[in-house]
């Protein structure tokens, strides 16, 4: 539910047309082409990923899928990081999914290089939030384990407008507007995805600033279908203020040795013209406060931006 004190901000929506995609380049278009070709040809000659990164979106995904990749027992997807399957590509079918995969061959190289059989991986920060990806993973991937980073949701809400904004796929300039017109552009959405399993929803993917920040509702989802043991949740603040502690958790989860000195980027920021105004942060703050008490024991401390 949106604040009270921001519903009365912002104008009428507008109505939910087209998705406004950005323009495709001949190049992708081309190696989306022949991934789906490879994948009827030499599905089963690949590897299934180990584990996922499936979210929070604008919470660091970029930056831990691209220490992870250069880890010697990791594979990474091979035509992009995000496969995006379990979300908005689940039509296309396992073969499609599968042909975004190391070959095998090259799995049992790094195995004789390395002495083990490496882990696939991809990263696609919707599978958290989509209602119904949580299942479609589980279903799949048995035994796949989930990575989960958690950031301060005002934050990352404030984060993600601006990223919206700059790929085009939002058209209200103030976040605050945005904010207060979340409910109603969302409204019946994600009842339509679970009603129609192959629909694709423009405000439930690019427009959730609120909805996306509350994480605990997202984690108890992943949990029912995957079980808790399978899910990792990193904070975001630890894991930049010192990542050493996180990656220790994260190589246990992953039964995975440690491998050297781990190198931690910054990706995709986007800049703020203007800081966000006092009031609109409190009110944010206090409306994520009952999610942020229930990440707790996901945790094992407070989060962060709540010490």
């Amino acid at each position: 539910m949106i604040p009270d004190s921001l519903a009365q901000v912002a104008p009428a929506p507008p109505g939910r047309g087209a998705n406004p995609a950005l323009p495709r380049t001949a190049a992708k278009r081309a190696a989306h082409g022949l991934s789906w070709a490879l994948g009827r040809v030499t599905a089963a000659h690949r590897v299934l990923p180990s584990f996922l990164i499936v979210g929070a979106q604008r919470c660091g995904t970029t930056s831990l899928y691209r220490s992870l990749a250069r880890h010697p027992l990791v594979l990474k997807a091979v035509w992009r990081k995000g496969v995006h399957y379990f979300d908005v590509a689940y039509h296309k079918g396992p073969a499609w999914y599968r042909a975004h995969f190391p070959l095998a061959a090259t799995a049992r190289r790094v195995a004789r290089r390395e002495g083990r059989m490496p882990l696939a991986f991809e990263s696609s920060p919707y599978y958290l939030f989509h209602p119904l990806a949580a299942e479609r993973i589980a279903r799949d991937l048995p035994g796949v384990k989930v990575i989960v980073l958690v950031r301060d949701p005002v934050e990352r809400a404030w984060s993600a407008h601006a990223h919206e904004l700059a790929r085009g796929f939002e058209t209200e300039p103030s976040f605050e507007r945005a904010v207060a017109l979340e409910e109603e552009r969302l409204a019946g959405e994600e009842e339509r995805l679970r009603r129609e399993p192959y629909a694709v929803s423009h405000a439930h993917r690019h427009h959730a600033y609120l909805a996306r920040g509350r994480y605990a509702d997202q984690l108890d989802r992943l949990a029912a279908h995957l079980g808790r043991d399978r899910v990792l949740v990193l904070d975001s603040g630890d894991l930049f203020a010192d990542p050493r502690p996180a990656f220790e958790r994260l190589y246990a989860f992953l039964g995975l040795p440690a491998a050297g000195e781990v190198r931690l980027g910054r990706h995709n920021a986007r800049p703020r013209t203007s800081p966000m105004p006092d009031r609109l942060r409190r009110a944010l703050r206090e409306h994520f406060a009952p999610w942020d008490e229930r990440l707790r024991p996901w945790l094992g401390a407070d989060p962060s931006w709540r010490r």
